[in-house]
């Protein structure tokens, strides 16, 4: 089965950047739930390489100008959710 972020829909992609992109969630907890996934295929944030996670933490800079921009939320949740006894599918 094709990794369903790997390769992802041009038309899914919120802002990206060279190693990373952010779409956003199918089952958003919340309006504007975006996930911020790099290009790269990794089983997990821990596996990625130290200029990934750079460009993670960038991105999420520009998730939050886009948030702003769009849906003026009163605050922020930023978290890693990894495997599925977390929540993750």
């Amino acid at each position: 089965m094709p990794c369903p972020f790997c390769n992802p829909a041009p038309e899914d992609i919120v802002t990206a950047n060279d190693l990373c992109y952010a779409r956003y969630d199918i089952n958003p907890v919340s309006p504007g739930h975006l996930l911020v996934i790099p290009f790269r295929h990794v089983a997990s944030y821990f596996d990625t390489t130290d200029e990934e996670r750079m460009a993670l933490a960038r991105l999420i800079d520009d998730c939050r100008a886009t948030t702003d921009q769009k849906l003026h939320p009163d605050g922020y949740n930023i978290g890693v959710t990894l495997g599925r006894s977390r929540g993750r599918t």
